[in-house]
């Protein structure tokens, strides 16, 4: 799934925490010296204000950014760094996002035999092919597929254009494992079966239903006329059973 991304008329300037706090404490001065330095190359583009987001800086302006309006503002911004420009990525207009999933790698590291990790998978997607030119949006979330399998499901979040023409790339291409397309924030899936989180229906181990308010071995819909607890009487509050 591909998502609309925010107006192009913000510029955003990824940089770690600490480089954002330290350039907003003077954002005013900014305001006024990028405006200056993009007048001065005949420019109609004007900064508006500057904020701090979670990767970095957005300024906002009155119109879309040229590539010569970034390519100014990226030197501005790195002059005002001078000793750790290099932490400072280029300038760039709003993108769409795009959700994927990854599946068919395995939930323990061979290598460390321990269970991967964020940064584990991003080494992985930097050294194959198929994902060169592909910039991840946010760390990539990483579950078992269920509490007795040793494969995982890894959702990646990717910077696109609306049409997707990056995730369209790289779905349903295999590297050691497959990339399919997901729904936007999955987030960990519980089993409408069991009732348990981590896994879904289809890869479900219990054979049969369990009750949501009891977990015994029957429908929700059948839980007074199974259960001792509330049996014969429709007005008692039901029981919680506790996961």
């Amino acid at each position: 799934m591909t998502t609309k991304g925010p107006s192009h008329k913000q510029i955003i300037v990824p940089m770690s925490v600490e480089l954002s706090k330290k350039f907003i404490k003077n954002s005013s001065m900014h305001v006024i010296n990028i405006n200056r330095a993009l007048k001065g190359i005949n420019s109609k583009t004007i900064v508006d204000f500057i904020c701090v987001e979670d990767k970095g800086i957005v300024i906002t302006t009155n119109n879309i950014s040229s590539n010569s309006d970034l390519q100014e503002i990226e030197k501005y911004i790195k002059n005002s760094f001078s000793s750790e420009a290099e932490q400072i990525s280029s300038p760039r207009l709003p993108q769409s996002k795009s959700y994927l999933k990854i599946v068919g790698i395995p939930y323990i590291n061979d290598i460390t035999n321990s269970r991967f990790s964020s940064d584990d998978v991003e080494s992985i997607l930097r050294s194959n092919h198929i994902f060169n030119g592909i910039i991840l949006a946010s760390r990539p979330h990483i579950i078992k597929v269920s509490y007795k399998s040793d494969m995982s499901i890894i959702w990646i979040d990717i910077w696109d254009s609306q049409s997707g023409f990056n995730a369209k790339k790289i779905i349903n291409r295999r590297f050691i494992a497959t990339v399919w397309g997901a729904n936007m924030n999955p987030g960990v899936p519980q089993c409408k079966n069991c009732w348990k989180w981590g896994h879904m229906v289809g890869v479900c181990c219990i054979q049969g239903v369990k009750c949501l308010k009891c977990n015994g071995l029957h429908l929700v819909e059948h839980h007074r006329h199974f259960t001792w607890c509330c049996k014969a009487n429709d007005k008692i509050n039901l029981p919680r059973y506790h996961k």
